[in-house]
């Protein structure tokens, strides 16, 4: 269902300016909020977070995704490239 709904903002963010459609962007990050599981391969390295309650946010043009995670009691703030994690909703 919210592939559709997104699917459907970006068909008609197309007629938009581009204020419009970064308005719409962050729309769209806002439906990423919950939990999720983040996980970065390297060859044979591998390396999971949980993101509880939070939101991934992505820069395409970049190549990566961001969160913020809480690791020893602390928050810390992770960049993954998007060619080489899988994100997975739970």
């Amino acid at each position: 269902m919210r592939f559709i709904i997104l699917v459907g903002i970006i068909l008609l963010s197309s007629g938009c300016s581009q204020e419009q459609q970064n308005r719409i962007s962050r729309l769209g990050v806002n439906w990423l909020e919950g939990n999720y599981k983040v996980t970065f391969y390297e060859g044979n390295y591998k390396k999971e977070w949980l993101v509880l309650d939070g939101k991934v946010t992505s820069e395409a043009e970049k190549g990566y995704y961001y969160f913020w995670v809480k690791e020893g009691g602390k928050k810390k703030y992770v960049q993954t490239p998007i060619d080489r994690t899988i994100i997975e909703e739970f």
